[in-house]
Protein backbone atom coordinates (compact mmCIF):
# COMPACT_ATOMS: atom_id res chain seq x y z
CA UNK A 1 0.00 0.00 0.00
CA UNK A 2 1.65 3.22 -1.19
CA UNK A 3 0.84 6.71 1.14
CA UNK A 4 -0.61 9.85 -0.78
CA UNK A 5 -0.55 13.00 0.61
CA UNK A 6 -3.60 15.41 0.00
CA UNK A 7 -3.38 15.95 -3.68
CA UNK A 8 -3.36 11.91 -4.38
CA UNK A 9 0.57 11.51 -5.17
CA UNK A 10 2.90 8.88 -3.49
CA UNK A 11 5.73 10.17 -1.41
CA UNK A 12 8.09 9.68 -4.02
CA UNK A 13 5.79 11.34 -6.63
CA UNK A 14 5.34 14.50 -4.66
CA UNK A 15 8.89 14.57 -4.34
CA UNK A 16 9.49 14.81 -7.91
CA UNK A 17 6.52 17.46 -7.90
CA UNK A 18 7.88 19.73 -5.09
CA UNK A 19 11.27 20.16 -7.36
CA UNK A 20 9.51 20.73 -10.39
CA UNK A 21 7.07 23.36 -8.89
CA UNK A 22 10.31 25.45 -7.95
CA UNK A 23 9.60 28.79 -9.43
CA UNK A 24 13.09 30.40 -8.47
CA UNK A 25 16.75 28.73 -8.39
CA UNK A 26 16.45 28.82 -4.42
CA UNK A 27 13.68 28.41 -2.33
CA UNK A 28 13.38 28.56 1.16
CA UNK A 29 12.47 26.15 4.02
CA UNK A 30 9.29 27.79 4.78
CA UNK A 31 8.44 27.78 1.01
CA UNK A 32 9.03 23.79 0.92
CA UNK A 33 6.86 23.39 4.24
CA UNK A 34 4.00 25.56 2.38
CA UNK A 35 3.98 22.95 -0.28
CA UNK A 36 3.76 19.73 1.77
CA UNK A 37 0.00 20.48 2.74
CA UNK A 38 -1.36 17.05 4.28
CA UNK A 39 0.98 15.35 6.97
CA UNK A 40 3.35 17.96 6.36
CA UNK A 41 5.43 16.56 9.50
CA UNK A 42 6.15 13.67 7.87
CA UNK A 43 7.05 15.08 4.67
CA UNK A 44 9.22 17.76 5.96
CA UNK A 45 11.61 15.47 8.33
CA UNK A 46 11.95 13.46 5.26
CA UNK A 47 13.27 15.82 2.98
CA UNK A 48 15.35 17.23 5.57
CA UNK A 49 16.77 14.37 6.60
CA UNK A 50 17.32 12.52 2.82
CA UNK A 51 20.52 14.98 2.12
CA UNK A 52 22.09 13.62 5.35
CA UNK A 53 21.94 9.75 4.55
CA UNK A 54 24.92 10.98 1.69
CA UNK A 55 27.98 9.85 3.22
CA UNK A 56 30.95 12.23 3.64
CA UNK A 57 28.72 14.84 2.95
CA UNK A 58 29.58 18.11 4.63
CA UNK A 59 27.40 21.35 5.04
CA UNK A 60 23.80 20.53 4.23
CA UNK A 61 23.74 18.18 7.22
CA UNK A 62 24.74 21.52 8.98
CA UNK A 63 22.21 22.92 7.75
CA UNK A 64 19.02 20.89 8.06
CA UNK A 65 19.69 19.60 11.67
CA UNK A 66 18.46 22.98 13.42
CA UNK A 67 15.11 22.63 11.41
CA UNK A 68 15.22 19.23 11.98
CA UNK A 69 15.44 19.18 16.08
CA UNK A 70 13.13 22.43 15.76
CA UNK A 71 10.41 20.06 13.68
CA UNK A 72 11.17 16.60 16.06
CA UNK A 73 10.25 18.99 19.10
CA UNK A 74 7.08 20.15 18.12
CA UNK A 75 6.02 16.61 17.45
CA UNK A 76 7.09 15.81 21.11
CA UNK A 77 5.47 18.82 22.45
CA UNK A 78 2.51 17.79 20.39
CA UNK A 79 1.90 20.04 17.60
CA UNK A 80 -0.63 19.38 15.09
CA UNK A 81 1.13 21.25 12.15
CA UNK A 82 4.61 22.41 11.87
CA UNK A 83 6.38 25.97 11.92
CA UNK A 84 8.91 27.50 11.55
CA UNK A 85 10.45 30.86 12.92
CA UNK A 86 12.10 33.30 10.58
CA UNK A 87 16.16 32.36 10.97
CA UNK A 88 15.48 28.94 10.49
CA UNK A 89 12.43 29.42 7.82
CA UNK A 90 14.24 31.78 5.97
CA UNK A 91 17.35 29.13 4.75
CA UNK A 92 17.48 27.91 1.09
CA UNK A 93 18.19 24.77 -0.58
CA UNK A 94 18.74 25.17 -4.40
CA UNK A 95 15.45 23.80 -6.58
CA UNK A 96 18.38 22.20 -8.69
CA UNK A 97 19.11 20.02 -5.64
CA UNK A 98 15.81 18.97 -4.67
CA UNK A 99 15.62 17.59 -7.92
CA UNK A 100 18.78 15.84 -7.71
CA UNK A 101 17.29 14.89 -4.49
CA UNK A 102 14.25 12.93 -5.48
CA UNK A 103 16.27 11.46 -8.95
CA UNK A 104 18.77 9.79 -6.23
CA UNK A 105 16.07 9.01 -3.54
CA UNK A 106 12.96 8.17 -5.63
CA UNK A 107 13.64 4.79 -6.50
CA UNK A 108 14.86 3.80 -2.42
CA UNK A 109 11.79 5.45 -1.45
CA UNK A 110 9.58 3.72 -4.22
CA UNK A 111 10.80 0.45 -2.96
CA UNK A 112 10.11 1.10 0.81
CA UNK A 113 6.42 2.47 -0.42
CA UNK A 114 5.64 -0.75 -1.99
CA UNK A 115 6.91 -2.87 1.91
CA UNK A 116 5.05 -0.63 4.00
CA UNK A 117 1.96 -0.42 5.51
CA UNK A 118 -0.67 0.81 8.08
CA UNK A 119 0.33 -1.44 11.02
CA UNK A 120 1.16 -0.57 14.81
CA UNK A 121 -0.64 2.44 13.79
CA UNK A 122 -0.65 3.27 17.31
CA UNK A 123 2.76 4.28 17.06
CA UNK A 124 2.30 6.87 14.70
CA UNK A 125 -0.71 8.95 16.29
CA UNK A 126 -0.84 10.41 19.77
CA UNK A 127 -0.10 10.46 22.24
CA UNK A 128 2.62 7.50 21.48
CA UNK A 129 3.56 9.85 18.30
CA UNK A 130 5.71 11.92 21.32
CA UNK A 131 8.27 9.32 22.23
CA UNK A 132 8.52 9.02 18.45
CA UNK A 133 9.42 13.04 18.40
CA UNK A 134 11.72 12.72 21.11
CA UNK A 135 13.93 10.11 19.75
CA UNK A 136 13.50 12.20 16.57
CA UNK A 137 15.39 14.91 18.35
CA UNK A 138 18.07 13.35 19.67
CA UNK A 139 19.12 11.37 16.30
CA UNK A 140 18.74 15.31 14.83
CA UNK A 141 21.42 16.16 17.49
CA UNK A 142 23.92 13.89 16.69
CA UNK A 143 24.19 14.98 13.03
CA UNK A 144 25.57 17.76 14.55
CA UNK A 145 28.90 15.42 15.44
CA UNK A 146 31.83 17.23 14.16
CA UNK A 147 33.12 13.75 12.87
CA UNK A 148 33.64 11.99 9.01
CA UNK A 149 30.35 10.17 8.23
CA UNK A 150 28.56 10.69 11.75
CA UNK A 151 25.19 12.43 9.74
CA UNK A 152 24.74 9.17 7.59
CA UNK A 153 23.63 6.31 9.85
CA UNK A 154 21.06 9.32 11.64
CA UNK A 155 20.04 10.44 8.97
CA UNK A 156 19.17 7.21 7.74
CA UNK A 157 17.17 6.49 10.80
CA UNK A 158 15.22 10.05 10.41
CA UNK A 159 14.36 8.74 6.80
CA UNK A 160 12.61 5.50 8.41
CA UNK A 161 10.92 6.66 10.97
CA UNK A 162 9.65 9.26 8.95
CA UNK A 163 8.40 7.09 6.27
CA UNK A 164 6.63 5.09 8.84
CA UNK A 165 4.96 8.25 10.17
CA UNK A 166 3.96 9.12 6.41
CA UNK A 167 2.77 5.23 5.86
CA UNK A 168 1.04 4.92 9.51
CA UNK A 169 3.65 1.87 9.64
CA UNK A 170 4.90 1.65 13.24
CA UNK A 171 6.84 -1.31 12.66
CA UNK A 172 9.30 0.87 10.26
CA UNK A 173 9.41 3.82 13.16
CA UNK A 174 10.61 0.87 15.30
CA UNK A 175 13.11 0.01 13.18
CA UNK A 176 14.04 3.60 12.21
CA UNK A 177 13.76 3.89 16.36
CA UNK A 178 15.95 1.36 16.81
CA UNK A 179 18.70 2.51 14.62
CA UNK A 180 19.12 5.89 15.81
CA UNK A 181 19.17 4.70 19.30
CA UNK A 182 21.86 2.39 18.55
CA UNK A 183 23.84 5.06 16.83
CA UNK A 184 23.32 6.93 19.87
CA UNK A 185 25.03 4.62 22.03
CA UNK A 186 27.85 4.03 19.97
CA UNK A 187 28.44 7.79 20.48
CA UNK A 188 27.84 7.38 23.98
CA UNK A 189 30.30 4.30 24.32
CA UNK A 190 32.93 6.24 22.07
CA UNK A 191 32.94 9.11 23.82
CA UNK A 192 33.47 7.39 27.43
CA UNK A 193 36.47 4.92 25.89
CA UNK A 194 38.03 8.26 24.67
CA UNK A 195 37.81 10.42 28.24
CA UNK A 196 39.44 6.92 29.24
CA UNK A 197 41.73 6.71 27.28
CA UNK A 198 42.96 10.56 27.88
CA UNK A 199 42.83 10.09 31.68
CA UNK A 200 45.14 7.25 31.26
CA UNK A 201 47.38 8.71 29.03
CA UNK A 202 47.24 12.01 31.50
CA UNK A 203 48.17 9.82 34.55
CA UNK A 204 44.88 10.92 35.70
Amino acid sequence: MTATTSQGLAISERLVRLGEEAETEQVSLNWILSQLHERAFGLFLLILALPCCIPFLYGVPQIVSLPLMFISAQILIGRRMPWLPGSLGGRTVSAEGLRRLSDRAGPWLRRIEGLSKPRLSALTTSPLDRAVGAALVLFSASILVPLPGTNTVPGFAVVVVAMGLLQRDGIMVVIGSLLGTAWIASLIFAGASLISLIKTWLGL
